[in-house]
């Protein structure tokens, strides 16, 4: 059943009921009272009949002895003359009391159906008799039981009379019993007293009322109704996607109210949802710009910018900070930031230098337990100054050590924090929500990165000596070349081999020389700078690019790294093995236009260091010879010649090798 159906039927209920049970109490009533009167109205009758027929009796008894009283001789005069005065319609002057039986009964048998006033004996009556004795002659005054007898009782009394004995009653009656004063027995009738017009007038009135009742449920129904079908309607295009729909308002009740909160529900959910589809559609914009810059770059700072930049998009924040955790020094190095006031508003360049303790401070407590954070009020100690903040630990994502085991525990990164919501207001479980998957993204970007360059590392790099490889040799000597050749400045090459490395391999076993390799790898980065760079190109020969540097400090790094390898031998396993390296030195652009003409030069000179009995250096010849004439083989460590270098400059003189 409808919403309509139901409030009609309630409606129908409540109004009908009360006027059915008024009905049907008004009937019960109406009869109940007619009752009443009618049992008053003949309890009247029956009085007033006893009275008038103990009237009659008195009258009669008077008129009986008015004839007693007088002579004998004047008796039937006076008896005339009272019959028609109309006290009575018959008298009788009879034998006296003494009389025979025989005459007793001739009187009685005259006057038989009469009934005695005094003494009535029932039964059919023709009249009512009072007796007088006179000298022993009765004298009986009698009345007529007739019409107008019974019409006068009925006058008198306000019902129907008639005699009880063969009549039959037609409605209420009342029956008066013969005694004493009362020689008749009588039925007073009343007419069956029925409201007929009250009892049609009543089925009529329930039908209007039942009529009216059903039409003002309809009408309450449909203008209860209609509103709800209008804002289920409504509730439906809404929920279709329609945010344009809107409630008509017909009434300012509480169905009105209620259509009007609707359509302010609805002009808000819309606001809302054109806000959520911008933000959304710059959500994505930001997403593509960091996909796009996570697929085409390894620049770090350029990716934590972007991850950065979206996550202040997608919360509203003001101001944001990425932060990344230096595991020798213990501290949390700022690698940018946006939005940042106070001291903290500097370059991302000068970010790193506010460094944070790793557990202090609300940076410092993410970074250290791992667990997010948000509140109100400025951290305290040397973190940005802000009102509300929220900070979430970057992770590195979690990979199973072996297919079928579980990850292992994630390492914390570093923090990724934002700063103040736009507009006011703390931040909520969704902006947290958000915060961490953009910090899921950043940890996936820094592990990736560290991956990259630990992959690109592996790839440079030799594995047993921890050096750069032949591979990075070729790119960093392009490199220095061209950057020696844009500032104009020189630059050293020198091309190192171990003496007699088979012997040994020989000699010691394979093992032993991998250990003399390291160990020689480790004193060649001991006795280079910063700046210079070491590769091993291939079995027991290496490269060393000494950038700005001339052919007189290329010599003195040769001669010094010589004297670190000849001055102590290797010790593996007990056994100690005297190693020495012979190294050939050129110089960019002394010896080549190019990397790889330097690099041959360089080569050409470690033969030539060879030749000259190992152990020792060569400076390569240059490419335009036009100062000397010697070959480079007059380029001994001794320099016992007078030979002149390029730029004026005379090595040190070096021990002929052995």
């Amino acid at each position: 059943m409808t919403l309509r159906g139901r409030l009609t039927t309630a409606f129908l209920v409540v109004v009908l009921g009360p006027v059915l049970l008024g009905s049907i109490f008004v009937a019960l009533t109406v009869a109940t009272v007619s009752r009443d009167r009618t049992a008053e109205r003949l309890d009247h009758a029956a009085t007033t009949v006893r009275t008038s027929m103990a009237a009659a009796c008195r009258q009669l008894q008077a008129a009986a002895d008015a004839v007693a009283v007088v002579a004998p001789g004047d008796r039937p005069a006076v008896a005339d003359q009272l019959i028609a005065r109309g006290l009575a319609t018959d008298i009788r002057i009879g034998a006296p009391l003494a009389r025979s039986s025989k005459s007793r009964s001739e009187s009685t048998t005259e006057v038989g159906g009469w009934q005695d006033c005094a003494a009535p004996a029932g039964g059919p009556a023709t009249a009512i008799a009072a007796r007088a004795v006179a000298g022993g002659v009765d004298i009986t005054a009698a009345q007529a039981v007739d019409q107008e007898f019974f019409e006068r009782l009925a006058a008198a009394g306000g019902t129907d009379v008639a005699l009880t004995a063969g009549s039959a009653a037609v409605g209420e009656f009342r029956l008066v019993r013969a005694e004493a004063g009362q020689p008749l027995g009588l039925t007073l009738t009343v007419p069956p007293s029925r409201p007929t017009f009250l009892y049609a007038a009543l089925p009529v009135v329930v039908l209007v009322a039942a009529l009216a009742a059903v039409l003002v449920a309809r009408w309450l129904a449909y203008s209860t109704t209609r509103p709800l079908g209008d804002l289920a309607w409504a509730a439906d295009r809404v929920a279709d996607g329609d945010l344009d729909t809107r409630v008509p308002i017909l009434r300012p009740d509480e169905l009105g109210r209620l259509a009007a909160t609707f359509n302010r529900m609805t002009r808000e959910l819309q606001a809302y949802v054109q806000a959520l589809t911008a933000s959304r559609d710059q959500l994505r914009g930001h997403l593509a710009i960091l996909g796009e810059t996570l697929s085409s770059t390894h620049d770090l700072h350029r990716i934590l910018q972007v991850i950065l930049r979206t996550a202040l998009a997608a919360t509203g924040a003001r101001a944001g900070l990425v932060l990344l955790i230096d595991p020798a020094a213990g501290q949390l190095v700022p690698r940018c930031g946006v939005g940042l006031s106070g001291n903290w508003d500097v370059p991302d360049t000068d970010l790193p230098k506010r460094r944070l303790p790793v557990g202090e401070g609300v940076l410092g407590a993410v970074a250290a337990t791992g667990e997010p954070r948000r509140g109100q009020g400025s951290p305290t100690g040397a973190e940005p100054a802000c009102l509300t903040y929220v900070a979430v630990p970057i992770c590195a994502p979690m990979v199973a050590e072996e297919p079928g085991e579980p990850p292992a525990t994630t390492e914390t990164l570093g923090v990724l924090a934002l700063y103040d919501r736009v507009g006011g207001g703390p931040f909520d479980d969704a902006d947290l929500h958000t915060l961490r998957t953009f910090a899921g993204q950043a940890g996936v970007a820094v592990h990736n990165v560290r991956m990259h360059e630990e992959a690109q590392r592996l790839s440079l790099t030799d594995p047993l000596t921890g050096l750069w490889n032949y591979r990075y040799l070729r790119e960093s000597l392009r490199r220095e070349v061209e950057r020696a050749s844009r500032f104009g400045r020189m630059l050293a090459v020198l091309v190192l081999d171990l003496d007699h490395f088979k012997d040994v391999n020989d000699t010691y076993g394979h093992a032993a020389g991998d250990a003399v390799l390291s160990e020689f790898a480790r004193r060649i980065r001991v006795g280079l700078r910063e700046v210079d760079v070491a590769f091993r190109q291939g079995g027991e020969e290496f490269v060393v690019l000494l950038p700005e540097t001339d052919a007189y400090g290329g010599a003195i790094v040769a001669e010094r790294l010589g004297a670190a390898v000849r001055g102590r031998p290797v010790i593996v396993e007990g056994e100690s093995i005297p190693i020495s390296v012979s190294i050939g030195v050129a110089v960019y652009p002394e010896h080549g236009e190019n990397s790889p003409q330097v690099l041959s030069s360089a080569d050409r000179a470690l033969y030539a260091a060879k030749n000259a009995g190992r152990d020792t250096y060569r400076l390569a010849e240059p490419v335009d010879v036009t100062k000397s004439s010697v070959s480079s083989s007059d380029h001994e460590g001794n320099f016992d010649q007078a030979t002149t270098v390029p730029g004026g400059l005379r090595p040190q003189q070096h021990r002929r090798g052995r």
